[in-house]
């Protein structure tokens, strides 16, 4: 145990953890040149053209230190965006240190902050390292001073590199061996070993993601999951080396994988403790958090025949990313589908994608929100976080909406906008810190519901691209929220109505109705498209009908001819319109959502 090192990347997105990665693989042989590609540990096509990571993902790697020791180094390089936290807290947990990684010329960031408190959380020794100093604009002496005041790291101890040239990399690895602690157990204790990560295949079925704290497993064991009680038998193990490389044995403080014929995501769940039937651990590793969901969302296929192939897909999905939670859900426009919760909209974005792309299924999402907690007249409390259960206005006494703490790092002389901007999304209360010379950071109370949208794209905006956020849920707090209803011919359609404070609900509405009068083709009748509050009109557009020029074959005569033919169609129109049926085409939903920015 003494020659294993487990570590982790953490920083802010887009400071470099993914070539920080690759650099550390090439310096240990761990991929042969002309396999080599950029972001070797990111998997999905997504991940390689957004240039962000979306899982973690883990490599064990040998190295030679430079006095002739052999090492194992069990790497694992984190997502940095605010949505993916979660996975970043799972990989933390398996994890004796961790490389907090700023970049050289933007410096420390929100995400870094809230990355370091959750790493100080599990006690984990933190090695800071200043990436990008080959960048015109580097300053690595602002980033040594940002590193001692904001994060409260040795700023002496931070190793400049730049993972794109290569410089530096082998510091790293000298300070990874040097300055992170081994890991520590008892190979003769009773199993216990963390599942942080799955994924599926489709030969072998899941394969799961552990790290052996105490005890030592082999193949052939029989394993028990501690929360689920389900058994298995263990097929194969080994070490994860970009392809699975198998060994006979893990054993305490390795990280590996284990394939044990599990075949449905129902039968295990990420965060359980694997022990042996026959020896079991008196007690399940302590520490592991479920995901909390905030963005709520319904997900339709395009065609209702793919239903059971967007059933099978979520299921696959819901292995890979133990964050997506979903259940059955239907609406009379669209049939039926699932409601699903996020961490994040980036997060509801990933998994829209991956269920085109990787499953070739065509989808219509509502829009989302966030769970409100309602108390009605006759004392009962519920949580609603779709618009189809929202109770009549009459049986509620009183609402209350989740709220945030906001963080967000900017230059100095952006302050006045974003405190703006924060004004605008209904922020509470507003007070800054002055880290350091030119560095304001900005705290907000405000509604979760509020920075759904637009928020963080506004904020890159007003801060040319160097303002960071980060959150954290706080609490629940009344509010004014009423549920706008989209009535398209007079007709309610249930899957456009939203939840919004009463403050913005007219301008979304308007925006609804003006995009929906775009998307739904003229008919030969006149089409009132409406926002409606209760029996309240707020909002409205009309898509005019064709129109047949009845007269064109009258050639002249007394006028009250003329008159009578258009009184005839008049009454046609007017039949037509009482009975006709509005095609609202599935372009119009996707129109509608796509274009939200309110």
């Amino acid at each position: 145990m003494k020659h294993i090192r487990n570590f982790c990347i953490i920083a802010h997105i887009d400071h470099g953890k993914s070539t920080l990665a690759d650099r550390l693989i090439q310096g240990c042989g761990g991929v042969a040149q002309r396999e080599f590609r950029d972001q070797m540990l990111d998997s999905m096509d997504i991940e390689r053209e957004r240039g962000i990571t979306i899982k973690s993902n883990t490599i064990t790697l040998s190295y030679r230190s430079p006095d002739g020791q052999d090492y194992l180094l069990n790497l694992i390089d984190t997502p940095g965006h605010v949505d993916f936290s979660h996975e970043v807290r799972r990989s933390l947990m398996v994890c004796e240190g961790a490389l907090v990684v700023v970049d050289a010329s933007q410096g420390v960031e929100a995400q870094t902050v809230a990355n370091l408190y959750q790493a100080l959380e599990y006690d984990l020794e933190l090695l800071p390292v200043i990436n990008k100093i080959d960048l015109p604009s580097a300053d690595v002496d602002r980033v040594r001073e940002q590193i001692d005041a904001d994060l409260g790291l040795d700023p002496f101890a931070a190793i400049p590199v730049s993972a794109k040239t290569g410089v530096g990399i082998e510091d790293v690895l000298a300070g990874i061996v040097e300055k992170l602690p081994c890991p520590t157990g008892d190979p003769a204790a009773p199993l216990k070993a963390l599942v942080f990560d799955a994924h599926f295949d489709s030969y072998r079925g899941v394969i799961l993601q552990c790290r052996v704290m105490e005890g030592t497993l082999k193949t052939r064991d029989t394993i028990h999951f501690m929360h689920s009680g389900r058994d298995f038998t263990v097929d194969e193990l080994g070490y994860n080396q970009l392809k699975l490389n198998p060994k006979e044995q893990l054993s305490v403080g390795e990280v590996g994988y284990i394939v044990a014929g599990v075949k449905s995501v129902r039968d295990i769940e990420i965060g359980d403790t694997i022990t042996l039937l026959d020896r079991p651990a008196a007690e399940p590793i302590p520490g592991y958090q479920a995901a909390k969901q905030v963005v709520f969302s319904s997900i339709y296929p395009m065609s209702t025949d793919e239903y059971q192939d967007l059933t099978k897909a979520l299921d696959k999905l819901a292995i890979n990313d133990a964050a997506l939670t979903y259940e059955k859900d239907s609406s009379a426009a669209l049939g039926f589908g699932f409601r699903c919760g996020f961490l994040g909209l980036l997060h509801l974005d990933v998994i829209q994608e991956r269920l085109q792309r990787e499953f070739d299924i065509g989808l219509v999402i509502s829009a989302p929100s966030v769970k409100y907690k309602l108390a009605l007249r006759d004392g009962t409390t519920i949580d609603v976080d779709n618009p189809s259960y929202w109770p009549d206005p009459m049986k509620i006494d009183s609402v209350t909406e989740p709220y945030i703490k906001a963080s967000i790092l900017t230059p100095e002389e952006y302050v006045g906008p974003v405190m703006e901007l924060c004004r605008e999304h209904r922020s509470e209360s507003q007070t800054m810190n002055y880290l350091s010379v030119g560095r304001v950071e900005v705290l907000s109370e405000m509604p979760l519901g509020e920075v759904l949208f637009d928020f963080y794209g506004k904020l890159k905006t007003i801060t040319r691209g160097y303002g960071s956020f980060d959150y954290a849920p706080i609490e629940y707090r009344a509010t004014d929220i009423v549920k706008v209803d989209i009535l398209v011919n007079k007709e309610p359609v249930d899957t456009l109505s939203y939840l919004v404070h009463r403050d913005k609900a007219r301008t979304r509405a308007l925006h609804y109705c003006e995009q929906l009068a775009e998307a739904i083709p003229r008919h030969q009748f006149k089409i009132p498209i409406q926002g409606v509050i209760g029996g309240t009109i707020i909002a409205r557009t009309t898509i005019q009908p064709y129109r047949k020029d009845v007269t064109a074959k009258l050639y002249g005569g007394d006028v009250t001819r003329k008159n009578k033919l258009l009184d005839k169609q008049k009454k046609g129109k007017a039949k037509m319109k009482q009975f006709g049926q509005v095609n609202i085409p599935q372009k119009a939903f996707v129109a509608v959502l796509r274009a939200d920015k309110d």
